[in-house]
């Protein structure tokens, strides 16, 4: 009896809160750029980059320098930001393999 009562409440909850991701009417499509793009942007980041590595810095004032720094840190924060990646833990990692050795 009891667990019939509880498999109840929790068929009742689930069917009381659902999700309210359809109810909105609009269509949900993701608008990314295509991902040559994004290769073509962080290209042209990363030649920025590489510019001011190249210039002389030792004729620059202090202050330009510090704008110079200012700049690559947010160039490499926007490449990062864009790069996207994967990253997997170290218990995801270790789930995935006893998975796939139990297979």
């Amino acid at each position: 009896m009891r667990k019939k009562a509880f498999h109840l409440i929790v068929v009742l909850l689930l069917s009381l809160f659902t999700s309210t991701a359809m109810a909105t009417g609009k269509n949900l499509v993701a608008k990314d750029k295509p991902n040559t793009e994004i290769l073509a942007e962080i290209k042209t980041l990363l030649n920025r980059i590489d510019e001011i590595k190249a210039i002389d810095k030792s004729t620059l004032k202090s202050s330009e320098r510090k704008e110079l720094r200012k700049e690559v840190r947010e160039i490499k924060k926007e490449i990062k930001a864009k790069g996207g990646g994967l990253y997997l833990s170290a218990g995801a990692i270790i789930i995935i393999l006893l998975v796939l050795l139990i297979l």
